[in-house]
């Protein structure tokens, strides 16, 4: 085998290979053993026809697509390796020369993994993101466990509706004088206040006793989500068939010794100010390592691979699937729900995921420019923490699995966090 190879514009190389003759009539014989039984020829039993005689019958050329094949498969990673070339994509083949008695050459012409020219790296100057805890954000927290622990009382019979009540309501909605699909029903528990239902629905119930029924009116946003509502007017008849309220406790020392293992309310609020101190913190350090990670990409140049882009994206919208299926969704429902398609979704990911895959490759060249390597302790440490995400039993044989089955992912995940270390390290805090 004899390999050319040509650099192109834009990522790209091109190979030229030539295949031995001596090779190729190897490949074609091959290509023979596989194929000869889907042959009739007369005279002969299926199969069984010499090569030379199917040839007479079929064409010079009839087992030539295989044997490139073969020979492809052979000799285009071979060259490859020779290169040192990282391909991204498929090859585009095409055929040169061939032919009985023939060297068999072709090109091979591939997008390849960019060259990435580094800036500065190290020193990068970052500003500081502070999060403080607020008076504000621990009496929120205190409310949303009052709210959560709040009992439910049904009001007396001749009582309205007020705000921040629960009305259990029948409703049917027309748009038009018609039934739509969603637009019913029944006893249907609202937070009058909460904002759940469209326009001034909730304070149009305002007042009413149970067992009135009312027609409420209102508009459908603009951009609700559904083009076959947006902007519409819509009625619905509403029937009161209970009245709740929520009978909130007292924020005490008792109330913190039913929620909570506190004895005291004055604990319970140290506590919650602590949890809220711990993840302020740590959304701080993710931000700050977030932004030392674009400075140093946005100092460094790399032409990313449209391929690349396309690969991503295919990534991020497998992502977007599996999130969904966790809530019962599927990406169809998705789409009709955001009043998107797939083509839109796709355009919307497309800038996120050029700077993910940019961020990748200038991480992954500052691993090999700082020579950073991967200890066999570093990896068993990694592939432990992930085994306590699998399991709670046997850590250690979970450890060694991972090991073995993801060893290249782990070694690429600890060399990334290690330059990640590296960069905040040395970078320039800037307040």
């Amino acid at each position: 085998m004899n390999a050319k190879l040509e650099k192109l514009e834009n990522n790209v190389v091109k190979f030229e290979i030539t295949v031995e003759s001596a090779k190729f009539n190897e490949a074609v014989k091959k290509a023979y053993k596989k194929n000869s039984k889907k042959y009739d020829v007369p005279g002969f039993r299926k199969g069984k026809a010499p090569l030379s005689i199917i040839e007479q019958y079929f064409g010079a050329g009839v087992f030539y697509e295989d044997a490139v094949n073969f020979c492809c498969d052979d000799t285009y990673p071979a060259a490859l390796e020779e290169n040192n070339i990282k391909p991204v994509d498929y090859p585009e083949i095409d055929i040169v020369e061939i032919g009985e008695g023939k060297d068999l050459v072709y090109t091979a012409k591939v997008t390849v993994v960019p060259e990435v020219e580094l800036g500065e790296y190290k020193g990068v100057e970052v500003k500081t993101v502070k999060y403080p805890v607020t008076e504000e954000d621990i009496d929120n927290e205190l409310k949303a466990m009052q709210q959560k622990n709040a009992r439910i009382e049904t009001k007396e019979a001749e009582s309205v509706v007020e705000n921040t009540n629960i009305a259990v309501i029948d409703f049917k909605g027309f748009i038009d004088g018609t039934p739509f699909e969603g637009g019913e029903g029944t006893d249907y528990s609202l937070e009058i206040g909460s904002g759940a239902f469209i326009g001034n629905f909730e304070e149009q119930l305002i007042g009413l006793k149970k067992g009135d029924t009312k027609d409420v009116e209102v508009s459908f946003p603009e951009e609700y989500g559904k083009e076959e509502f947006n902007g519409k007017k819509a009625l619905f008849n509403v029937t009161i068939k209970e009245i709740k309220v929520k009978e909130l406790p007292a924020l005490d020392d008792e109330f913190a010794k039913d929620v909570s293992e506190f004895d005291t309310l004055e604990e319970l609020r140290n506590d919650s100010k602590s949890k809220f101190e711990e993840t302020n913190s740590k959304k701080e350090k993710d931000e700050y390592e977030d932004a030392v990670i674009s400075a140093v990409c946005d100092n460094a140049k790399v032409d990313v691979p449209e391929v690349m882009i396309k690969s991503e994206v295919d990534q991020m919208v497998k992502e977007l699937e599996s999130k969904l299926s966790y809530q019962g969704l599927d990406l169809k429902s998705y789409y009709e729900f955001t009043n998107s398609s797939e083509e839109k979704v796709r355009e919307f990911m497309g800038e996120t995921a050029e700077k993910r895959v940019k961020t990748r490759l200038v991480l992954e060249e500052i691993v090999k420019k700082e020579d950073i390597k991967v200890t066999e302790e570093e990896l068993l440490v990694k592939a432990t923490e992930l085994a306590k995400q699998y399991s709670e039993k046997d850590d250690e044989k979970m450890a060694k699995m991972l090991l073995d089955a993801q060893r290249n992912i782990l070694e690429h995940d600890v060399a990334n966090e290690k330059v990640i270390d590296l960069l905040v390290n040395s970078s320039k805090t800037v307040e």
